[in-house]
């Protein structure tokens, strides 16, 4: 198979399993998505809400009480759409997979043409791309599970138990991104409460970026500087609609 290099009969196996393991390991399976989903939606989404709020009144209480409100409503909300969606996947995930099984039984040699089509296109040829395509259709449950996701590139969602981790994540991170740019306005006057929020939600969102470029794949300062900019920019957006009901202050 092209690519594949053979071991040496002399290789250092501790040397590369400390590579493998621990200077250069896999993530595996990980809920980043799912956190920056929550905590950058929950930032953006009340910072914008909080800095609307200020621009039109200098009153903290009211400032707070239209922050706390937006996020834990915020917070509910992603925590139900996380839910809702993985449910749904799940339920598409289950019917393909039903149907594959049916597809199997009724239209053998079809399905038989299509994992050997998938086997040819990763190099299989001649003796040994027969030889997988015997190992793969001999166990039903094997043949579906190829199809499932070298055919239809369909990965399981993990069940309701995953619907509901996921919407504990996207929900608690909702939480503690809406918080960052609201503390501010408990301890400090509106006025730098404001710049203050600005330049943390904008640092917090540098932040994020830096990691998820560090543990993914991408330019960690080309990742933090598009998500802090995008971020900030729909946040004053808020700012900039608090204006137009900017309440005036008498004497």
């Amino acid at each position: 198979m092209a690519g594949f290099i053979p071991p040496s009969a002399s290789y250092d196996k501790n040397a590369q399993q400390n590579i493998h393991n621990k200077i250069d390991p896999h993530s595996g399976s990980s809920r980043l998505s799912e956190i920056i989903l929550g905590g950058q939606d929950g930032l953006v989404n009340v910072l914008g809400v909080i800095l609307g709020a200020a621009a039109a009144t200098n009153d903290p209480r009211i400032v707070l009480a239209a922050g706390m409100p937006a996020t834990f409503a915020e917070s509910i909300s992603m925590g139900a759409v996380a839910y809702t969606s993985t449910v749904a996947s799940n339920d598409l995930y289950n019917s393909e997979k039903q149907r594959e099984y049916r597809h199997i039984h009724l239209l053998p040699e079809l399905e038989m043409d299509e994992i050997r089509t998938i086997c040819a296109q990763k190099g299989f040829e001649g003796e040994t791309l027969d030889k997988i395509l015997e190992s793969i259709t001999s166990n039903p449950d094997v043949w579906v599970e190829v199809m499932m996701s070298q055919g239809h590139h369909l990965l399981s969602p993990g069940g309701s138990g995953g619907a509901i981790r996921s919407a504990l994540v996207v929900g608690v991170s909702a939480i503690v991104g809406s918080l960052i740019p609201l503390v501010p306005f408990i301890f400090i006057p509106v006025g730098m409460s404001m710049v203050i929020s600005i330049v943390v939600a904008a640092l917090t969102l540098f932040a994020v970026g830096a990691y998820k470029a560090r543990v993914t794949v991408g330019h960690p300062t080309k990742s933090s500087l598009v998500m802090s900019v995008i971020g900030t920019l729909s946040a004053l957006a808020g700012y900039a609609v608090g204006l137009l009901f900017k309440v005036p202050e008498f004497p």
